[in-house]
């Protein structure tokens, strides 16, 4: 029996569009519904602010992202990590909570870096102001 969006097997794939609307909703409702992605657009945000602000060069922005393409994209796999891992158990595991923990992990490394290079580009340039 076929439910949501399970396919008979060699039905084929759904058009290039589907994908890309899937894709699309995925990131809309991680957006609505994980306050660390709810931070993550914030910061970006300002970043974009900041970086207008202060004329950031080419290779800022380019650098800038870079770091947003890592970071939010880290936090959606960490959705889907726990998503799976959620459904997959309802008890505590010792190896669902290495699954989380190591996905939450790699969302913090990038995030702290992406600080860190974001200080190393915008504390020069905001000190150049004063």
């Amino acid at each position: 029996m076929e439910t949501g969006n399970q396919k008979k097997r060699g039905s084929g794939k759904d058009p290039l569009y589907k994908s890309f609307s899937y894709a699309f909703a995925g990131i809309f409702r991680t957006i609505r519904s994980e306050r660390n992605m709810k931070i993550h657009c914030f910061a970006a945000c300002m970043v974009v602010l900041f970086g207008i602000f202060l004329h950031l060069s080419r290779e800022e922005w380019f650098t800038c992202l870079i770091l947003f393409a890592l970071v939010m994209s880290l936090e959606l796999v960490n959705t889907a990590v726990e998503a799976t891992v959620d459904l997959a158990t309802k008890v505590y595991d010792p190896l669902a909570k290495k699954a989380k923990d190591a996905a939450a992990g790699a969302v913090l490394i990038a995030a702290i870096f992406a600080a860190i290079i974001g200080l190393w580009i915008f504390v020069p340039k905001l000190l150049a102001l004063l």
